[in-house]
């Protein structure tokens, strides 16, 4: 952290008597205000980006709004910035106080290389993700600082600018008597005011599925979860209609997978049935959303570890990105049909609950045996997609917190996707390089179908007959039982369900990936015209 009355003395030895900065506000120059710029009551900070020197002996080199904002305090950002230190690498920011009036605390962040472009090692647009970390670590410092409001350099790029911010300043702290300061984040400048908006947007969606996902299970139970999004849709779009469907409707459905694993708790389930007419067509085909949705998973009878177990209060994920994703295409204004299914409830152990050995019959009339009843999120899903079907889907896109081994293959660099259409893989990690929430293509081999059919009691059993080896492409092998669609993908989210330190862009805890990718998919679908 750098203070100005220090500076100045810097300033004066480094550049042989010439006069220090003053601390007070500068006199020469007109106001930032008369300028285009506004003053206002209440204090203000900005968050400014720079990129990293492409030679030695180079100046620094600001983005467009930096050089401005430099031009209008005649010089002395450049200066500070070049004496109080190295260049600023990546992620890292400098904090300058006393520049000008209107900004009394001015933040500069290190982009890293201009013009960086798609990394193809890395499977993103390197642009992107330096501005998202960028900004969010200087969102943050201001927020430390505990100014009200942010005015944000758009660095070339506005939409992962208002991502950033609005993601990086994000902490669920509800339930909290002591909250961190509110910090407003605005667009800096007039450029990009429609792509600000446009990330303000994808970040709001990200926000509202980590909201679900980190709130506790006895805060958000399946109904809870349901009139959340109700409410959240109704408030951005009036082409939506949100079913809150009982269990009454549930067992008319004959959806006896999902209900075996509802019935070990005393919480009702919930199936949540959201259309979004997007498209000028009604009788368009739709792309159907379907998320699992277990509020609370103890694992049932096959009872999980208690170390961790508060964290499965996420273990709807899946249900929170899709529903999250429908809500922002929505605020977008989509021009495409989706419709978003969500199976809703707790998995308890109790007298009711399924046990090992169980077999119970799905929607389709395929009977399953439940060897593990902790591997309950596919039995939701395999009558979830039975059900997508009735719809002429365009495309099928679940997604599922489904399994650890997920986890052990990609970590949290990325979701993995199983998919048996090319076409949809495509749109999905096109996507996923704009958003830097990336996915990873997966198996679904043959190979992994037979350890799933060869059961002795039904015609499918929910785990692996190898038990652990490959786990999540036999959990992906169980769903494509389920699945006649021509395209189809599974995206299996566990290994991203949290963030500790992999995203620096997003504080600790529930990650609500990938939202935006989701959304990016979405977008990206409703301008191919490809037929079903």
């Amino acid at each position: 952290m750098l203070l100005l009355p220090p500076l100045g003395r810097l300033v004066r030895r480094s550049l042989g008597g010439a006069p220090p900065f003053s601390c007070c506000w500068p006199r020469q120059g007109p106001s930032l205000a008369r300028r285009g710029y506004r003053g206002g009551a209440g204090r203000k900070g900005l968050v400014l980006g720079v990129y990293a020197k492409e030679k030695e002996e180079a100046v620094p080199q600001f983005t467009n709004a930096g050089e401005t904002f430099d031009r209008l305090v005649s010089g002395k950002l450049r200066e500070l910035l070049s004496i109080s230190g190295p260049p600023l690498k990546k992620g890292k920011i400098r904090l300058f106080h006393g520049l000008h009036q209107d900004f009394p605390s001015v933040v500069v962040v290190g982009l890293g290389k201009k013009a960086a472009g798609v990394n193809d090692q890395e499977n993103w647009n390197e642009d992107k993700e330096n501005i998202r970390t960028a900004v969010a670590v200087g969102c943050r410092q201001v927020q430390d600082l505990e100014v009200p409001c942010v005015e944000v350099d758009p660095c070339g790029d506005a939409q992962s600018a208002a991502e950033g911010a609005v993601l990086g300043l994000y902490e669920y702290n509800e339930l909290k008597q002591k909250k961190k300061p509110v910090v407003t984040a605005q667009l800096h400048g007039s450029d990009g005011k429609e792509a600000w908006q446009k990330g303000v947007m994808f970040a709001e969606g990200q926000n509202l599925a980590r909201y679900l996902m980190e709130a506790p299970a006895n805060y958000i139970t399946p109904m809870k979860f349901a009139e959340v999004i109700e409410q959240k849709l109704r408030s951005v779009n009036s082409n939506v209609k949100v079913h809150i469907r009982s269990k009454a409707w549930i067992e008319e459905q004959q959806m006896g997978a999902f209900l075996s694993v509802a019935k070990g708790s005393d919480e009702p389930p919930v199936f949540l049935e959201i259309h979004y007419s997007g498209s000028a067509n009604a009788n368009d085909s739709p792309l159907v959303f379907v998320g699992k949705g277990v509020t609370f998973d103890s694992g049932g009878i096959s009872l999980k570890p208690s170390s961790g177990m508060d964290a499965m209060r996420a273990d709807m994920g899946g249900a929170a990105t899709v529903c999250s994703a429908i809500v922002t295409a929505a605020a977008l204004n989509l021009p495409l049909n989706i419709i978003g299914l969500a199976p809703l409830c707790e998995n308890m152990p109790s007298s009711r609950a399924n046990k090992p050995g169980d077999v119970v019959r799905a929607k389709n009339g395929k009977t399953i045996q439940v060897d593990n009843t902790d591997a309950e999120g596919r039995l939701l899903l395999a009558d979830a997609l039975c059900y997508a079907h009735n719809f002429n889907a365009r495309a099928i896109v679940n997604a599922a917190t489904l399994t650890g081994a997920i986890d052990v293959a990609l970590g949290s660099a990325a979701t993995g996707v199983f998919t048996n259409s090319s076409w949809l893989w495509t749109h999905l990690y096109e996507a996923s390089i704009l958003t830097g929430d990336r996915v990873w293509r997966m198996p679904l081999f043959e190979h992994y179908t037979k350890q799933v059919t060869d059961c002795p009691l039904a015609d499918v059993s929910n785990v692996g007959k190898y038990s652990r080896a490959g786990g999540a492409c036999t959990a992906a092998a169980f769903l494509k039982e389920f699945v006649t669609a021509a395209n189809w993908a599974h995206l299996d989210i566990a290994g991203v369900m949290s963030n500790k330190d992999e995203v620096p862009y997003l504080r600790k805890g529930m990650a609500g990936r990938p939202t935006r990718t989701l959304v990016e998919f979405a977008t990206r679908l409703s301008k191919d015209k490809q037929s079903v």
